[in-house]
């Protein structure tokens, strides 16, 4: 019996085996580059700074191109000048520009003292707003012969300027709710901890807001729940407020006979509606899926939109994202969608890495207020819920949402920029002294926090150590009589 002996050296055979592992090393690292040069951009310290900029910028930028092109035609036939509406959006976007430096330029202490009197402030507005529309029984339009200070429905007109107390009560409620909720400390909040704290103002905003302008209270209630599922609210409590808040929908549906109307035109199929008037429930739904339909994967072009032309109500506002299916297709509404999952991401990402409960909290609802409005509205367009008349953030027309968008935008990026990588990145290399003049100042490294969380006070019990004198002797306990 013979044995086959392997032809070569001894030297040889280490040389096949490295060669081998080498080539199978280097399969792996060809078939890993791009998600191993992914993860490596997704650790560097700045990570969500950039990602916040970027997504919000292109965002931004989406919108006022997109505005152009909705309102072009309207604002040529009306005034003569194609560019007078996206020039006052445009000045809005420079408004929101200025609230975003000043809010990423804000240190964490002045968030948790601004959030009171912003509640207080906000609420005495809507409280002003709805009585005024409650007693004239009547919606009011912005007519110059009204004097400098008139309400309607929705607005505040204070002269030439045009605010909406409503939009501003979001960022109000978010911050206002961080430093509540972050001031109670710990988890498992419970329904008690809640009701001497949270409930009482939030409640009355929500009342005030639903009163007048029921999808801007849903967005809120989203807000609210991002708060609290923050701050670790036990889930009994979001089991009763859901229970409440069905019955208060309810009633507020009931209380408007155009709301019942939009969700009986939900509801039906639209081939049981009359569609040939533009008032009609079910006309502004089947437009829009007629844009939709008409756009394809790539769209009739930008700019060449049919439907813009006196066939879409509020095409540049609540149905936006409608002309944007039109005009770029399945691509361009799929870009728009990553844009805005890109800035989901973001927020919970800021929200997860800060070490301040009131920065987790508030990024946590500011997020989920972003996220919300952006599904109720898109969802109202497909068709998938009720239209609810909420603009798209960052892409509809309108200056008070514009401004307060990007405004807490500022303010996740000031919670970005205090991560503690990001921190501790910024301080090695700072920036020199006029870039932080101008934009903005170093962040405080991580246990610096000049405002620490304040714990609540536990009593001691009886199995609790009593306290020290200041001499270091323990102070005795005192005797029951």
């Amino acid at each position: 019996m013979t044995t086959d002996i392997p032809t070569g050296t001894s030297a040889d055979r280490p040389a096949r085996t490295t060669d081998g592992a080498a080539t199978r090393a280097t399969a792996r690292t060809v078939t890993g580059g791009p998600l191993a040069a992914l993860r490596g951009l997704m650790a560097r310290p700045l990570t969500s700074y950039y990602l916040l900029m970027a997504s919000s910028g292109l965002l931004l930028v989406i919108g006022l191109v997109m505005v152009f092109s909705a309102t072009s035609v309207q604002a040529y036939a009306s005034s003569g000048n194609a560019y007078a509406s996206v020039s006052r959006q445009a000045l809005y976007a420079l408004i929101g520009l200025f609230a975003f430096w000043a809010a990423q330029r804000l240190p964490v202490r002045t968030y948790r003292a601004v959030g009171v009197p912003a509640m207080v402030a906000v609420v005495f507005l809507l409280a002003v707003q709805d009585a005024v529309v409650g007693l004239t029984k009547a919606k009011v339009v912005n007519d110059p012969h009204l004097g400098p200070l008139h309400v309607d429905s929705l607005w505040l007109y204070l002269g030439p300027v045009q605010v909406q107390p409503s939009e501003l009560a979001k960022l109000a409620l978010a911050v206002w709710g961080g430093a509540v909720l972050s001031r109670l400390g710990g988890n498992e909040l419970t329904f008690r901890d809640l009701s001497r704290t949270l409930f009482p103002l939030g409640g009355v905003m929500l009342l005030l807001v639903g009163y007048n302008d029921l999808g801007t209270m849903m967005c809120m209630v989203i807000l609210y729940l991002g708060l609290m599922y923050a701050a670790g609210v036990q889930g009994r409590v979001f089991a009763a407020m859901f229970a409440v808040g069905m019955l208060g929908v309810a009633l507020l549906v009931l209380a408007h006979g155009y709301r019942v109307e939009r969700l009986t035109g939900f509801l039906h199929p639209l081939a049981n509606c009359n569609v040939r008037a533009i008032g009609d429930p079910c006309y502004q739904a089947l437009e829009g899926r007629y844009a939709m339909a008409d756009g394809g994967w790539f769209g009739v072009g930008l700019g060449q939109g049919h439907l813009k032309w006196g066939r879409l109500p509020n095409g540049h506002n609540d149905f936006i994202f409608a002309l944007i299916a039109e005009e770029l297709g399945v691509v361009g509404c799929f870009v728009v969608l990553a844009l805005l999952a890109v800035l989901a991401y973001t927020g919970l990402r800021i929200a997860r890495r800060v070490p301040d409960p009131f920065r987790r909290i508030v990024a946590t609802g500011i997020t989920a207020w972003l996220v919300g409005q952006a599904t109720i509205n898109i969802g109202g367009v497909i068709g998938i819920l009720p239209i609810t008349g909420l603009p798209l953030p960052f892409i509809s027309d309108g200056g008070s949402a514009l401004v307060v968008v990007l405004g807490a935008v500022g303010v996740l990026a000031s919670f970005a920029r205090a991560e503690p990588d990001a921190a501790r990145a910024l301080h090695a290399r700072p920036p020199d002294r006029w870039v932080r003049l101008l934009w903005a100042p170093l962040p405080p490294l991580p246990g610096e926090d000049p405002e620490p969380v304040r714990l609540p006070r536990q009593r001691p019990g009886p199995d609790r150590e009593p306290p020290r004198r200041p001499g270091g002797a323990r102070k005795a306990p005192e005797r029951r009589r």
